[in-house]
């Protein structure tokens, strides 16, 4: 039998499965399909956002696991983000409703504020102005989006809740004004932007943290031709030899023992596959340490959100 996936056991007292797929930048017509292999593969863990566009194409996918008595609902740990433009109170409720439409659900295992930055409230995902500059909500507070995302929480919606590229002081105001604590933070992390003092932050207050990008990503619209890949990166390639493994297995076997959920995101069904195959082997500390030892610091972060960079909660203006 297969080794099973580790899991966290969350301050809000459930569990969450350390290994699973990411669904961003996956287009509509591919994810269905990419869910589908996943779940085939062993996958229950699937992370998804309001903002990547495929919600009901990954619902597609549910519905037809759960629908063959593939996979039943209680094993799934399902993640959803709500989106910039629905930072307004009065917006999250019905933020989270869609989401559970979209995917055929009645509950999500994990609902996450997906960044800090506000954005004006509607229809429009990305509000612009004539100019064509995003149109910034610098009204909402996040305790007041937090208050409600806990209302959530009461109303059976969702099991648990978090942020998603929250810095320490914005995590602390949370902790300052919440009755429910955040259960996790979904954080870029991989072997050149190791995030060392923010994720040793949230182990101490009781926050599990989720490594988005855990390959650097080098299809984001930020990387440039000649940037270092990761995965082609000499060091990785070496310690995977020695285990029979890719550069790709040491970085999530490498996030796995930090303790540290991963999303690997793809649409390819070997790659799918292949990605999920980390739970045989075990790094030494001597591995770990040559894996840390590529950390470029702040210099290694590639989704900087820059085009917010006038929010107020802008969360890259302090070290972390």
């Amino acid at each position: 039998m297969a080794p099973a996936v580790p899991t966290l056991k969350l301050n809000s007292g459930h569990e969450m499965l350390q290994l699973g797929l990411g669904t961003w930048q996956s287009q509509p017509g591919e994810v269905t399909t990419s869910v589908i292999n996943a779940i085939e593969a062993g996958y229950r863990h699937i992370d998804g956002a309001r903002i990547y566009q495929n919600e009901p194409e990954v619902g597609a996918a549910l519905k037809a696991k759960l629908g063959d008595g593939t996979v039943k609902r209680e094993e799934l740990f399902i993640v959803s983000k709500l989106w910039d433009n629905a930072h307004r109170p009065d917006c999250v409720l019905p933020a989270i409703k869609k989401t559970l439409s979209d995917l055929g659900l009645e509950y999500l295992d994990m609902y996450l504020i997906h960044w800090p930055m506000g954005l004006q409230p509607g229809d429009e995902l990305i509000p612009r102005d004539a100019n064509g500059d995003c149109i910034i909500d610098n009204e909402t507070n996040l305790v007041d989006t937090w208050k409600q995302m806990e209302e959530l929480v009461k109303l059976g919606l969702t099991k648990s809740i978090g942020v998603s590229n929250f810095n320490s002081q914005q995590i602390q105001n949370l902790l300052d004004n919440c009755t429910i604590p955040p259960s996790n933070n979904q954080i870029e992390m991989h072997p050149y932007f190791t995030q060392k003092k923010l994720v040793e932050f949230c182990k101490e207050k009781g926050i599990a943290v989720t490594a988005y990008s855990p390959f650097g990503c080098p299809t984001h619209p930020s990387a440039k031709p000649g940037d270092p890949k990761l995965l082609e990166e000499p060091k990785l390639i070496e310690i995977g030899k020695k285990y029979g493994k890719g550069a790709n297995h040491v970085i999530l076997r490498w996030l796995l023992q930090k303790g540290v959920i991963t999303i690997p995101k793809s649409v390819t069904k070997s790659r799918i596959i292949d990605n999920f195959n980390v739970l045989d082997f075990t790094l030494t500390d001597e591995d770990l340490a040559v894996v840390e030892s590529l950390d470029k610091g702040p210099a290694g972060r590639i989704n900087t959100e820059l085009f917010l960079k006038d929010s107020k909660d802008y969360p890259f203006n302090i070290e972390f």
